[in-house]
């Protein structure tokens, strides 16, 4: 047994020798053979990396993905297109078979940052109106109704107006068998859209109107109102459509209206809000929450890499003013509403992110009811990623010249000062009014009878919901028109300045 113990360690030692050898004739750290293609795919790949928030569960965002150059630039030279290689490093759930869903519907490439920055002021090009399409009938026949008309744009010069009916698109009247092609006309730069009017299920052509789009800057503090004698109250009525931080004046200055009004209810309408900055939804609560002072609004939590940034947003006292290229120009004091003890909320399935922000981040101190549809369903955010790597790519100001291209992945959850962040399929509405099934009898904004409104209204007068009559069928159904949405509508971000004060 010891002669075979021997011959054993002796065969070791001889190994170890001849490997030792070998390691000493091998280079630690050999030289490259393979050439980056595109130094762009660097910046997508080190940047997802380190922000992405579920970086975790993407194989190719391992941290050994870079470990061998040969092997990472081979791997990022299998992406001709950037975005591709962007696209691809987004989480995806993949189930039974044949079964993948998009955990991610949020992030995207940027083909032009400084595009993008000011979209998120609120500039772009636009028709200035958006849409809803429904089926009316058995038939397949499918309107739009219109929504929403800003001022001083095509749509507005036009003498669009919200509630007129549109059933064809260069002249191609939509039903279900064409829909799919033919609403995106509704991308081109000038359309001609055909009007009706509708009596009994009937369709009347009324006229053609032709627009085209301009680059237009929307004010998203839209419309506001308020209803003197509501059940001996008085209510303030705030169409909101984008939480933009370029109008926190515009916005305070409404709250100033409604506080010198002496309000007792507040009707937050955010049917169409899709969201935006995450600080000037925290400016927006601490409007409404009558006794705000330091507590926690909401909280940020970043992947395991940044945890250092996690951190609250707290209510506020002043407000930061910034022009349309996001410039800090003043600050002022926050309008607060000291008469509020609920809040009412009409919302869609267009609202969300940093409207649904405000209804979880306020639930746990005052009452918010909601009325309409279910929100969309966005707990998360994002911020822009520049390709700067020694600010670990926040920093827009030390970007890489020679390119534009930028991301907007989602690097955060947002939670309430109770933890809560669970509304990944939307609010639920305290009272269910689907705008859409009185398509042909949609009121301006602010008239006491307009149908979501009236749900709120009623509420603060102590009515029970009741339906209303309108010409309907059993098999209504609303498609989407995202010919008319921008990325940014439905996101929830932050700026620099989250990492310089946190």
């Amino acid at each position: 047994m010891k002669k075979y113990l021997i011959l054993l360690l002796v065969f070791l030692g001889l190994f170890s020798q001849i490997s030792c050898s070998d390691t000493d004739d091998i280079d630690p750290d050999p030289k490259s053979t393979i050439t980056l293609n595109n130094e762009i795919n660097d910046f997508v790949w080190k940047g997802m990396n380190s922000w992405y928030n579920w970086n975790t569960d993407v194989v190719n965002l391992s941290n050994t993905k870079d470990d061998n150059q040969d092997d990472y630039y081979t791997f990022l030279n299998g992406y001709n297109d950037p975005e591709d290689l962007f696209y691809s490093l987004c989480y995806k759930y993949i189930g039974t078979v044949g079964e993948e869903n998009a955990v991610d519907r949020f992030s995207w490439f940027i083909e032009d940052y400084v595009v993008q920055n000011q979209q998120f002021q609120g500039i772009s090009k636009s028709f200035g109106f958006r849409l809803q399409a429904v089926q009316i009938n058995d038939e397949g026949d499918i309107i739009f109704y219109v929504r929403y008309v800003a001022p001083n744009s095509p749509a507005s010069n036009a003498g669009i107006l919200r509630g007129d009916i549109i059933n064809a698109l260069d002249n191609i009247e939509l039903n279900t068998s064409n829909y799919s092609a033919t609403v995106g006309k509704l991308s081109n730069e000038t359309v001609t859209l055909s009007f009706v009017s509708e009596n009994g299920g009937t369709l009347t052509h009324l006229e053609d109107k032709t627009i085209t789009a301009i680059e237009l800057s929307e004010d998203p503090v839209y419309f506001k109102k308020v209803f003197n004698n509501i059940n001996g109250k008085k209510v303030g009525y705030l169409v909101y459509n984008g939480f933009r931080s370029s109008y926190n004046d515009e916005l305070n200055a409404a709250f100033s209206f409604f506080k010198a009004e002496g309000v007792n209810e507040l009707i937050l309408d955010l049917r169409l809000n899709g969201g935006g900055s995450v600080l000037t939804s925290a400016y927006l609560a601490s409007m409404i929450y009558a006794n705000a002072n330091t507590e926690k609004f909401a909280e940020l939590k970043f992947n395991s890499f940044h945890t250092n940034e996690n951190g609250p947003y707290d209510f506020q006292n002043t407000l930061n003013v910034y022009n349309s290229d996001g410039v800090k120009t003043g600050e002022e004091n926050i309008n607060r509403l000291n008469t509020l003890n609920q809040l009412y909320v009409l919302t869609s399935g267009s609202t969300a992110s940093a409207s649904e922000m405000i209804i979880n981040g306020l639930r746990p101190y005052i009452p918010v009811k909601l009325m309409g549809t279910i929100t969309y369903g966005k707990n998360v955010g994002s911020i822009t990623l520049y390709d700067s790597p020694t600010s670990d790519f926040t920093n827009q100001t030390t970007a890489n010249s020679s390119h534009k291209n930028a991301m907007q992945p989602i690097v955060f959850q947002i939670f309430n000062k109770n933890d809560e962040s669970d509304y990944i399929h939307g609010f639920a509405p305290d009272k269910e009014v689907k705008e859409y099934q009185f398509w042909n009898n949609i009121l301006p904004f602010g008239d006491e009878n307009e149908v979501v409104l009236k749900a709120a209204l009623d509420d603060i007068r102590g009515i029970a919901l009741k339906s209303i009559s309108s010409f309907k069928y059993d098999n209504m159904k609303v498609f989407d028109v995202i010919q008319l949405e921008k990325r940014f509508e439905k996101e929830m971000y932050i700026d620099d300045a989250f990492f310089k004060n946190n």
